[in-house]
């Protein structure tokens, strides 16, 4: 996995403004990133009422709620395809859900111990061609509250043309043209962006969205809001205000090519990310044929970014390894750190010049500040400040890499050096007074927390 090397360096010098809903910031839920689990990566549209209790069930038995997670959500497919003829209500499909998700979600909240999430789309039908909320936001949301919601997935499909903006802002995917830094080039050379001093929170997306945030926060029921909009619209900049979080690309696979794009993606969008306003990388890989160097890397970095951290798999069929990457303490301590709502950011690329966009290489060096919570055994004790490094190697190959003290922001020097540890295995790693050198295997990451400082003449 990892190799260490025991080195110590010497000293380095050193237009108009819709109504807005009630901000996300205003309400009782989605302060933290959601922790939990999503159908669609495990069973897309086979879903029924057992495969949702079952996944409930294996999130206790596994220790996934313990560890934090506690959203059970449904994806799409979950409805009739059409309305109540009467009532206009959405309708769940008998056949799934004998019970009704009324129902379910009481045995999810009362029986396991969880909660429950649904999705719909900003459109006249969802991905999969069910019904969705367009222009019936106010009714779907009380019936979701009435249902006992907890969190609702909104979707981007099934927009009619008149409800799509006519220019687009930049989502850094092909075939639309890239910079070296992640945005788009100009519209000269690109005739459906929008001009530079556009106001995206006055866009057809931003208002559909926002129709929903408001139903939402009228629904007298206190629902956590996920966007799901693939980045478009500039998303990340009136995301917040409608919403807990909001999609920052289209949708993941579980290519690993697909995974360190997003990766590149989103780290040009953290400086949005904070308490209440969370940019979400999208679901979880992990358990569907990633490496475990791979599913290192991948719940590291989405942890890291405090994006939402979504499971994607059957929780019948997840490998021990899997699980425990899943429950990594220090990372998922990093996620929910409710000292600070700032994610980690690169302070160094790496393979390429710094703020380089490539999808093949992201940022390699990652630093950030988070609180560690005693551990179980000892409630009494005091939390500990520490700094999160992560060191990413996007070759397939073993790499050294240096870490050196200096460069990252968060730390300051001390009169001797910094203990480090190992997040995967909970070991001391040693003191360092400059930095350390570590051998990364090909496509892994490994973590470190530095916090105590130490003597390297006696450790």
């Amino acid at each position: 996995m990892w190799k260490v090397q025991y080195l110590t360096f010497p000293l380095l010098c050193t237009a108009l403004v819709p109504k807005r809903a009630p901000s996300a910031s205003d309400a009782p839920i989605g302060k933290l990133p959601a922790l939990g689990w999503n159908s669609w990566n495990a069973y897309g549209c086979d879903i029924n009422e057992q495969k949702i209790l079952d996944a409930a069930d294996r999130m206790n038995d596994l220790g996934l709620k313990d560890a934090g997670y506690e959203y059970v959500n449904i994806d799409d497919c979950w409805g009739l395809k059409n309305r109540d003829s009467g009532s206009k209500k959405l309708v769940s499909d008998p056949a799934k859900f004998p019970h009704g998700i009324r129902d379910l979600a009481i045995d999810i909240h009362n029986k396991k111990n969880l909660k429950i999430g649904i999705y719909s789309s900003a459109g006249y039908t969802t991905c999969q061609g069910y019904p969705a909320s367009l222009g019936n936001e106010i009714l779907d949301a009380k019936e979701w509250a009435y249902w006992e919601i907890d969190y609702l997935k909104y979707d981007n499909c099934g927009v009619p043309d008149d409800h799509k903006d006519s220019c687009r802002a930049c989502v850094p995917e092909p075939p639309y043209p890239i910079g070296t830094n992640g945005t788009c080039l100009s519209d000269t050379e690109h005739s459906v962006l929008c001009p530079p001093d556009y106001n995206y929170e006055t866009s057809k997306s931003a208002l559909r969205y926002e129709a929903m945030g408001e139903a939402l926060a009228d629904s007298g029921r206190p629902i956590l809001y996920s966007i799901c909009n693939w980045g478009e619209a500039n998303v990340k900049n009136w995301g917040a205000k409608y919403a807990h979080s909001w999609r920052s690309t289209n949708d993941i696979n579980t290519t690993w090519p697909r995974i360190l794009e997003i990766l590149n993606q989103h780290s040009f969008q953290l400086h949005t990310v904070d308490f209440h306003a969370h940019a979400d990388a999208d679901m979880l890989e992990i358990g569907n044929g990633l490496s475990s160097q791979q599913s290192r890397t991948h719940f590291a970095l989405w942890a890291a970014m405090k994006s939402p951290l979504l499971i994607g798999t059957d929780l019948n069929n997840i490998k021990p390894w899997e699980l425990d990457i899943l429950k990594n303490k220090y990372l998922l301590a990093f996620n929910q750190d409710n000292s600070t709502g700032k994610p980690a950011m690169p302070y160094k690329w790496g393979t390429n010049p710094n703020w380089t966009f490539n999808a093949s290489f992201p940022a390699e060096f990652w630093s950030g500040s988070f609180t560690i919570p005693p551990p179980s055994s000892s409630p009494s004790s005091k939390p500990s400040n520490a700094t999160l490094i992560l060191l990413f190697n996007p070759f397939p190959d073993e790499q050294g890499k240096f870490v050196i003290f200096d460069e990252i922001p968060e730390l300051v020097r001390p009169v001797g050096g910094w203990m480090v540890r190992n997040i995967w295995d909970n070991a001391e790693v040693g003191c360092f007074e400059s930095g350390f050198a570590w051998k990364v295997e090909g496509y892994d990451t490994a973590g470190f927390t530095v916090g105590e400082a130490c003597n390297p003449a006696t450790s």
